[in-house]
């Protein structure tokens, strides 16, 4: 996987957890559920700066999480192959 391929994904799955919360991604629901289940900080105490803190502290792992699901993708939407 290229790239801009792993970016694309990217975008589009942070796309679609912080629906509705695009501008303040430490607002999201999903998000904050997603880091809850991840290192057990209650949803309620996460802020601006405790969301920033995990992203920076979590990257390498967050940056796996992302190629996995970009991964996943590419099996439940194969490319059609041409002939």
């Amino acid at each position: 996987m290229g790239y801009y391929d792993a970016m694309r994904y990217t975008l589009r799955f942070l796309w679609n957890a912080t629906k509705g919360h695009r501008l303040a991604p430490w607002r999201s629901p999903y998000l904050l559920w997603r880091i809850e289940t991840y290192c057990g900080v209650k949803m309620t105490q996460i802020g601006f700066l405790e969301f920033w803190e995990f992203a920076l502290r979590e990257r390498a792992n967050l940056w796996r999480f992302l190629k996995w699901t970009a991964e996943m993708e590419r099996y439940v939407h194969p490319k059609a192959k041409s002939s």
